[in-house]
């Protein structure tokens, strides 16, 4: 008997359930979080969150109470039995003992409180009679971690109150009326008590004080870190708006030229595309010059930058737009730093294509004055007429220039003349070449 033939690979996917279907192509369905069950493999599901104490998952710090409280239950019964003159410790006195430790776990969360409760507590121990000793120790942590924490008040408040009940046991209740009469009064070791909990409190002062000049400090160094940060990338900006707005007015007045000339007069339709092709490389190879500070501080600039010494390009490029810009020196050309060069020449940029794109002049004059050797005046001129068109841009193009020349103390004016035309007028504080 022959053996059947195998059904037709579409006819068996019909036949096939959906949930085989789904189940053979789990790839293609999208992905949901869904609970682990407790037959999955051991190695998909999460681990378990390790074991901690109740006092650690709500973030209480219990170390430092717990230490603080063995110090005073311990040291205040090795000191009763040195002191037979005072109450002996009670129910009532390890109680007072672990209570100021107890309310140190909330010192973070409840400074205010804290201290509060810790002076009641310390000012119960000396009203009941009891040892002296390490009694202080938990009223004195909650003070400073409270003056720490900017509630001074409550701090000097706390030990203000603390000393009060400290003078009036001792000084002015009856002898009657004292669990442990004094022996008359003691000034020496009253001052030396008096003074030794102002240091404690003068060390916590100290310490927040240095603390917040810290913080201070940091704030500043972060501010400072920002607006460097914040100038950098406003120099970029400027960069890249003059970059880009030259050569794209340049690229734009090309296109318009290539495309009314294309089927008149390829020839010269030619000449400008290759000028947009000129100009293009230019752009985009300043442009890789600026971007590649963002690098890092380790990528160096791939070229110079650009300086005085590249007017002769910014002319030919005009030129070739139809605006011919004639460059006029007067003094002696000196060497001058890289900052005062690029900006000298991107203001000398930025003009001229103002020039390009809002007035309908043919001309323009570029005059560079050396004559003031603590000074360079730079002059860009136009006859005009204005364009009243609009041709399109930012309009912060003289807000950039000024930004620049502002940078290092430089000025800009500009504004039209009384006969027509415009002018840009700069100066430039020109220190040596080797300074920035």
């Amino acid at each position: 008997m022959s053996p059947s033939p195998e059904p037709d690979p579409e006819q068996r996917e019909q036949r096939e359930p959906r949930a085989s279907r789904a189940s053979r192509e789990p790839s293609e369905r999208p992905e949901r979080s869904v609970p682990r069950s407790p037959s999955e493999p051991p190695e998909h599901r999460e681990p378990p969150e390790p074991w901690r104490p109740p006092w650690v998952r709500a973030r209480l710090p219990v170390g430092l109470a717990v230490g603080v409280a063995a110090v005073q239950v311990v040291g205040s019964t090795f000191a009763a039995h040195n002191q037979p003159g005072r109450a002996p410790l009670d129910a009532f006195g390890y109680v007072l003992l672990l209570l100021g430790p107890a309310l140190l776990v909330l010192r973070r969360r409840r400074p205010v409180a804290v201290v509060a409760g810790t002076s009641v507590a310390t000012a119960a121990y000396l009203a009941a009679g009891y040892p002296y000793g390490p009694v202080f120790l938990s009223w004195l942590i909650a003070c400073s971690v409270a003056i720490g924490a900017g509630h001074r008040r409550a701090a000097w408040a706390g030990l203000a109150g603390v000393y009060l009940v400290h003078v009036l046991v001792t000084f002015v209740l009856p002898e009657s009326w004292q669990r442990a009469p004094g022996h008359g009064v003691a000034w020496q070791e009253e001052l030396g008590l008096l003074a030794w909990l102002l240091l404690v409190m003068a060390i916590a002062e100290i310490v927040r004080f240095r603390r917040e000049r810290i913080a201070a400090h940091r704030a500043y160094r972060q501010q400072l870190e920002e607006r460097r940060a914040n100038e950098e990338r406003l120099k970029m900006a400027r960069e890249l708006h003059d970059i880009l707005a030259h050569s794209l007015s340049l690229i734009n007045i090309q296109a318009g030229v290539a495309l009314a000339l294309l089927d008149r007069r390829p020839e010269e339709a030619r000449t400008a595309l290759v000028t947009i092709k000129s100009t293009s490389k230019e752009a985009l190879g300043e442009v890789r010059q600026v971007l590649a500070t963002l690098r890092g501080p380790g990528a160096a600039p791939r070229g110079p930058a650009p300086g005085l010494d590249r007017l002769d390009e910014l002319t030919a490029q005009a030129d070739r737009v139809g605006l011919e810009a004639e460059v006029h020196e007067r003094g002696e050309r000196r060497a001058l730093s890289a900052t005062v060069d690029l900006t000298a020449f991107r203001i000398v940029q930025e003009a001229l294509t103002n020039v390009i794109r809002h007035s309908a002049a043919r001309q323009a004059v570029v005059v560079l004055d050396w004559r003031d050797p603590a000074v360079l005046v730079v002059r860009v001129e136009d006859p005009g007429p204005a364009v009243v068109a609009d041709v399109g841009g930012s309009g912060s193009g003289l807000v950039g220039m000024r930004e620049r020349a502002a940078a290092f103390g430089g000025t800009i004016t500009a504004g039209p003349l009384p006969g027509g035309g415009f002018r840009v007028r700069a100066e430039l504080p020109t220190p040596k070449a080797g300074s920035e």
